[in-house]
């Protein structure tokens, strides 16, 4: 996994330094740090015991491409609505959630009940990947104006490289003591990749000439069941149908470079 997002990361620097020696621009770096509610199989879906439990952190680093100045020059690039209104982000992101079941399937005086409270699990997940974000206001004025907003949405695509580790708390699954039918043969432990598309809405305070603070609310959607080690069959628990997903907060820092 480590020899992927190697070459996943020089795929990403060679195609910035590509765009830079062609249409030339500048470059922000920051990194973010927040929280994760992850939405999977384990759990009840809208329920608000399972979407305040199953939740973790995330941390990342991004790197952005800002159409609208060009740093070589210390000069603005010609002004057109796509370089005063988007930047190209890229991100290395972390996230991980400690997983088990609630709702009211637990909340029971029955075995089932007892192997679904016995039943954990964790995502460990590393993205890596692009995002476009528009700016419905000025980028040019934002730059220039110190305690500025500047709102933004973005949407873009991620690998996803996820370790999940599912076990049960009264013994080796697939077991009639630990594993509940529903679950036989519908777990894993062993992770796995895929991709991912993420949607964001946040914004940016102007904090210093070469600095911003930046927050924002991420949906990000995998096509896998598997990320959070539990996929029954769609066909027969049509409860868990769905692909696993989750929701970030986060709060950031951006430094622009000379």
């Amino acid at each position: 996994m480590t020899k992927k997002i190697k070459y996943l990361l020089m795929l990403l620097l060679g195609a910035n330094l590509s765009m830079t020696a062609q249409f030339g621009f500048s470059h922000e770096v920051g990194a973010f740090v927040g929280g994760v509610a992850f939405q999977s199989d384990f759990g009840v879906r809208h329920d608000f015991e399972t979407n305040a439990g199953n939740t973790g952190f995330g941390i990342g680093l991004v790197h952005y491409m800002n159409f609208a100045y060009r740093a070589e020059c210390n000069c603005y690039m010609p002004e057109t609505y796509f370089n005063d209104h988007f930047k190209v982000r890229s991100e290395l992101s972390y996230n991980s959630t400690q997983l088990q079941h609630f709702g009211k399937w637990v909340d029971r005086s029955s075995f089932t009940a007892a192997q679904l409270r016995a039943m954990k699990g964790e995502a460990k997940v590393t993205d890596i990947g692009m995002q476009l974000e528009y700016f419905p206001l000025s980028i040019r004025e934002f730059t220039a104006t110190d305690g500025a907003w500047a709102p933004f949405i973005g949407l873009g695509a991620h690998y996803t490289f996820f370790q999940n580790g599912t076990y049960s708390e009264l013994g080796a699954m697939d077991t009639p003591i630990s594993t509940p039918i529903k679950y036989y043969g519908a777990w894993s432990d062993e992770g796995g990749s895929a991709w991912s598309v993420v949607a964001s809405v946040g914004t940016r305070y102007k904090l210093t000439e070469l600095s911003d603070l930046f927050a924002e609310v991420r949906w990000q959607y995998y096509f896998s069941d598997w990320v959070d080690g539990l996929n029954p069959d769609p066909e027969v628990w049509t409860e868990n149908k769905a692909n696993d997903w989750n929701l970030w907060f986060h709060v950031g820092y951006i430094y622009y470079l000379d």
